[in-house]
């Protein structure tokens, strides 16, 4: 629905919701399949009511539609409930014993095409609550139904990507809970990558011979170790150490479809923060593909390549130096491009950052050049680690290069005032630089600079840094 639509229907939806909710029992198979896909419709004003009122019967109902004795009511129940888990997130929480048992229930009930739906519900459910998955209990109902079917497809079969994906977001959520089943998922997965690879060789030295691969195979085993990799942390490492995934990335991260690139570059950037030993030996291999893939005509593999080399950068410190001049003018020009879309425009201002603050001689030369649109791409972000670990680097920078940032300081001081709360030695080093900037100006030019101030920055800037 168009939000103006919406908004016409919202004064008569406390009636509606009700009677759609009564539709889902109707003795027409066509009505109860079609209210699901209406309710579904609705699921983001749902879950925006007290949970009782709406949510509450709505998740009850819509469940017992996903054990419906007609295929297409399964199927319309099991898509309105994925909608559903995506707007409600940990708000089903409290009802996930009972969410689980009908969603393992219908493993019994389901054929081949409602299957692929059900996995699908499956994952966004890990997606929705996240680690609240991660207890005994469930984890007790949820794995041997997903394992005894992953057991039983063979490696050719395309029922494998909806499987794979939907352990991926499981093991994600799992995080330690999914230790006991990570052994052979992560097995097969290298073999997956390993055979479809072989595969590819194949095909290119003999096309008249040989088909050409799925390479779908490839990319979802990737994607499915990636989530092995976010979810076990530190717990992956003996896996890594027992197996060639480290050569094998290393081909796919130069495979010609972008695709490959993406799924391995973010592979790349998770296994760098889960078990950095392994991947230091290959650092000089893989950095000049890297560089190479700092594209922005393939938007999600330039930008899984920048987060990777920002992850790097943290782990290897000083020693990221010999590559700065291989990544740095490429970072810079996409910051500057006018095009660039917002999320590759905020990866590339914190890797950035993240270059600068453990190379700041190397890159603070470069300051004018991007701080600009660097400062206006990190005002919008949350909180989070990687801001941090961002503007620690500029701060650095600008201690190296102070007339690097003169010309746009109003923008670093907006920046500055978008943290809500920023760690106490950060808070620390912005009152240095503010400060600093106004003893050096002086009093009355700082007075005047900062009349340009929009009236909220003036405040917060006082209130906080006593500027």
């Amino acid at each position: 629905l168009c939000k103006c639509c919406m908004q016409g229907m919202v004064p008569y939806l406390p009636e509606l919701i009700p009677h759609l909710i009564q539709c889902l029992c109707d003795k027409k198979a066509l009505v109860r399949s079609i209210a699901c896909w209406t309710l579904s419709r609705y699921a983001h004003w749902v879950v925006s009511q007290p949970p009782d009122s709406y949510l509450k019967p709505l998740m009850t109902e819509l469940l017992k539609r996903i054990l419906d004795s007609n295929k297409r009511v399964q199927e319309a129940a099991c898509s309105a409930f994925a909608t559903l888990e995506e707007e409600a997130c940990t708000e089903l929480v409290p009802y996930l014993s009972f969410i689980l048992d009908t969603l393992v229930f219908a493993f019994g009930k389901y054929q081949h095409k409602n299957l692929l739906i059900l996995y699908d519900a499956i994952g966004t459910l890990a997606d929705s609550v996240g680690h609240h998955l991660n207890q005994l209990d469930y984890i007790q109902k949820l794995m041997p139904p997903l394992i005894a079917k992953w057991n039983e497809l063979k490696d050719e079969d395309k029922d494998l990507f909806p499987l794979l994906e939907c352990l991926s977001s499981v093991a994600t959520a799992l995080q330690s809970g999914f230790l006991p089943y990570c052994e052979p998922v992560y097995q097969r997965c290298v073999t997956l990558v390993q055979k479809t690879l072989a595969q590819a060789m194949m095909y290119n030295q003999h096309p008249d011979q040989y088909e050409a691969p799925d390479k779908d195979f490839m990319i979802v085993a990737l994607d499915l170790l990636s989530g092995l990799a976010e979810g076990l942390g530190g717990h992956v490492e003996q896996l890594v150490a027992r197996s060639n995934i480290m050569t094998l990335l290393f081909q796919c991260m130069q495979d010609t479809m972008p695709e490959v690139r993406q799924s391995s570059f973010a592979l790349l950037g998770d296994l760098t923060k889960a078990c950095f030993p392994h991947v230091k030996p290959c650092i000089s291999e893989f950095m000049p593909i890297l560089g190479l893939n700092l594209n922005p005509e393939f938007i999600s593999v330039c930008n899984n390549a920048t987060w990777a080399i920002g992850e790097i950068s943290m782990q290897m410190g000083a020693e990221m130096q010999p590559y700065v001049g291989l990544v740095l003018p490429h970072l810079v020009e996409i910051i500057n491009r006018p095009s660039t879309p917002k999320t590759l425009l905020e990866n590339t201002a914190i890797t950035i950052g993240r270059l600068g603050y453990v190379c700041p001689q190397e890159v603070a030369p470069q300051l004018q050049q991007f701080i600009r649109p660097w400062c206006s791409s990190l005002r919008n972000i949350r909180d989070n680690e990687e801001k941090d670990s961002a503007f620690r680097g500029i701060c650095v920078m600008i201690g190296v290069n102070p007339a690097g940032v003169v010309q746009d300081f109003i923008f670093f001081c907006d920046a500055v005032a978008s943290w809500v709360n920023p760690k106490d030695d950060l808070r620390d080093m912005f009152y240095k630089i503010l400060h600093g900037f106004k003893d050096q100006v002086g009093e009355e030019n700082w007075q005047q600079f900062s009349e340009q101030f929009p009236p909220l920055l003036k405040e917060r800037l006082s209130a906080c840094y006593g500027v």
